[in-house]
């Protein structure tokens, strides 16, 4: 790895553009054991940082390929788009409108690339994105429930 990094930075140099060495993070996909036997990838001033997790176009990638990052992150910014969704209820919108904002602003949140990650999910990550149709957000809205039965059936 060593050598391949050399070499991007000498590619950089003759192109006349700059690696940002502050942004630079090197992840190693794959079992753990693999990850601790290999050297630290070393430039003049220090060495890259080994992240264990990172976001790459919106998809936040696990070294370990479980996909618990991506998950987190994507229920969390749903259950703020989904209290809005309430205020919204709570305001007297009508449910048309209601629908409309769930599939404009909280669905999408929740499909981003999911044919890259939604057949990986173990239960435990299913039943978690399973829980805004069952568990404490069943209230939100009859649109919010419609919307999300689209999902589960792209989950199962």
């Amino acid at each position: 790895m060593q050598d391949f990094f050399q070499q991007l930075l000498n590619g950089t140099n003759i192109n006349d553009m700059a690696v940002n060495f502050t942004k630079t993070k090197e992840m190693v996909m794959g079992p753990v054991a693999l990850s601790s036997n290999l050297p630290v990838i070393q430039w003049t001033e220090g060495q890259i940082e080994r992240a264990s997790s990172f976001k790459l176009l919106g998809l936040h990638l696990d070294a370990d390929f479980s996909w618990h990052s991506h998950v987190e992150a994507l229920t969390s910014k749903a259950t703020k788009r989904l209290y809005f969704l309430k205020q919204l209820k709570r305001a007297g919108v009508p449910h048309a409108q209601l629908l409309h904002f769930y599939l404009a602003v909280i669905r999408p949140v929740l499909e981003y690339a999911a044919p890259v990650w939604h057949h990986s999910l173990n239960k435990s990550q299913k039943n978690r994105l399973k829980q805004y149709k069952n568990g404490q957000y069943e209230s939100y809205s009859v649109a919010h429930v419609t919307g999300l039965i689209l999902l589960l059936l792209l989950l199962d």
